[in-house]
């Protein structure tokens, strides 16, 4: 199956064990110099409205995702992921 970048980003990322929503994908990480992508990036959620910024970001390697779906991108059961931290402005 075939996926252009843009058809994958608002994909709604799911964990297979818990069945959490972890939000849609907005980014995408690849290496420029063998053309493979690396991992996604999902934005944190905005907190109090966006008024207040919003949560770190999920960074999550291509290797743990199991099946990429019509409308949804599956995390296999035991995910990794690390949280990318904003800069603080004060």
């Amino acid at each position: 199956m075939q996926c252009r970048i843009q058809e994958l980003r608002h994909k709604e990322v799911v964990c297979l064990s818990d069945g959490t929503i972890l939000g849609t994908v907005c980014d995408v990480i690849f290496d420029t110099v063998t053309a493979n992508i690396i991992s996604i990036v999902i934005f944190g959620r905005p907190r109090l409205f966006g008024l207040l910024g919003r949560e770190d970001d999920y960074i999550i390697n291509w290797s743990q995702i199991e099946i990429i779906g019509e409308d949804t991108i599956l995390i296999g059961g035991q995910y990794n992921f690390t949280r990318r931290k904003k800069a603080k402005l004060f």
